[in-house]
């Protein structure tokens, strides 16, 4: 389920159906077979999770929080992108929202199936390329690193880092349900 708390400022709407048609088929392009809850919300909600999952007091574009193997096959885990970053990141690289929070939802779901970039020698980068083709989307975030946008942007995107972290769909229920899912350790 997705569950949009579109700030105020954002100008472009998203449609919740588009959004769950692509997160399903990127989830069974991925190999997921539990179900993913998703949270867009604003640069203060993921500032809040950051700082409460990973310690760090700056709002990042995407958490992605793994459930434990046990139950992955009914429920994969949960993922929460900033709508504020993805809507500057989508300026930057010259593309919509929707698919920038698409680049974000196929980023999100290979770190819950165990992917991290920080640490897998270019495996990740390799396995998002190639689903970002079958998918048909642009840049992914791994290879932006590495590239240069396509036009300036009237707002400088942060440099954020994409973590194994969850959220659930209200922010009082994200915290407590999060929390518990993460007593093994954040990285």
């Amino acid at each position: 389920m997705i569950t949009i708390e579109s700030p105020a400022s954002l100008k472009e709407t998203l449609s919740r159906s588009g959004l769950t048609s692509f997160l399903n088929r990127a989830r069974a392009a991925v190999g997921l077979r539990g179900e993913v809850e998703v949270l867009l919300a604003d640069d203060s909600t993921l500032r809040s999770l950051n700082k409460s999952f990973r310690g760090k007091n700056k709002p990042t574009d995407v958490l992605s929080f793994p459930t434990p193997a046990e139950i992955a096959n009914s429920h994969a885990g949960d993922l929460a992108i900033s709508l504020e970053i993805a809507a500057r990141q989508a300026g930057t690289y010259g593309h919509s929202l929707r698919d920038e929070v698409r680049i974000l939802l196929l980023h999100g779901l290979l770190h819950l199936s165990g992917f991290d970039h920080e640490t897998d020698n270019g495996e990740m980068a390799a396995r998002e390329a190639a689903l970002r083709t079958q998918l048909k989307l642009s840049n992914t975030l791994i290879e932006r690193t590495t590239a240069l946008p396509r036009k300036p942007a009237s707002h400088t995107a942060r440099k954020t880092s994409h973590p194994k972290k969850a959220s659930s769909v209200s922010k009082k229920a994200t915290v407590k349900t999060t929390k518990a899912k993460t007593k093994r350790g954040a990285k």
